[in-house]
């Protein structure tokens, strides 16, 4: 995950996924965080989009992230409301806290960005490590959208000082044997016709059949598995295109 969420990747991301969108998560999420008492803990926190109002509402809830890009966004969209919580900089394929969670999260298919499966089956295993006895995973996969090789994504974003990030996603592979794909995503900052700064960042995404990934939970150790789709709880997913949330628990 070193290659991703550099400075310019990082600055998008916060104008696209400001603190509080939600696609439907925020609020599932919510929801089944109810009643909860310990602390809970988000993997790849980002910018905080998920963690501040989760922490805002009174959750006790902590995070990690590998990128200093992200952990500076973190730090100062917490500031800037005054609020504080624990931030780790590690990453979630191999970490290690001296804390035991009630839950922990990972919305909106940040998990996928660990590509490879080694990596995969040790970040769930740390998870199933840091959290209580009964304590819950909840988190999110999704489907790869676009399949063929060559597919180019173009997109504009504004930032407060007026200038204007072009992001251009380009799908270079699908390794359809070890189920990922790898885009190029070259970002250019334009300030009044010059150009102010480019950056390369190689973005991998892993997929998984629904079926698959409960029988890798499963020989983690995780019991009494829920499958979710579109944040409907226990709705079965139907279609390729719905987010899939699988709740798991540790005995």
């Amino acid at each position: 995950m070193n290659n991703i969420y550099g400075k310019l990747s990082s600055e998008v991301y916060e104008i696209d996924k400001y603190i509080g969108k939600s696609f439907g998560d925020l609020e599932y999420y919510q929801d089944r965080l109810k009643g909860i008492e310990g602390k809970v803990l988000e993997p790849a926190v980002g910018n905080g989009r998920i963690l501040i109002p989760l922490l805002e509402n009174g959750l006790d809830i902590e995070g990690i992230d590998s990128s200093n890009n992200m952990l500076e966004l973190f730090n100062k969209n917490c500031n800037e409301r005054g609020i504080h919580t624990s931030c780790y900089k590690q990453d979630m394929s191999n970490f290690t806290i001296n804390q035991k969670y009630e839950a922990i999260i990972v919305p909106t298919g940040s998990f996928l960005l660990l590509h490879q499966l080694e990596e995969a089956i040790s970040s769930l295993k740390c998870f199933y490590e840091h959290l209580e006895k009964n304590g819950r995973l909840i988190l999110d996969i999704f489907l790869p959208e676009n399949t063929k090789e060559g597919f180019v994504s173009k997109r504009g974003f504004t930032n407060p000082q007026g200038d204007t990030i072009m992001l251009e996603e380009t799908l270079v592979k699908i390794d359809q044997i070890n189920q990922f794909s790898v885009y190029h995503n070259r970002y250019e900052k334009w300030r009044q016709g010059k150009l102010m700064d480019s950056e390369l960042e190689i973005f991998p995404l892993k997929w998984y059949g629904v079926e698959e990934f409960r029988l890798i939970l499963e020989k983690i150790g995780f019991t009494s598995i829920v499958i979710s789709s579109d944040y409907i709880y226990n709705q079965y997913p139907t279609k390729a295109s719905q987010i899939i949330t699988f709740e798991a628990t540790k005995h």
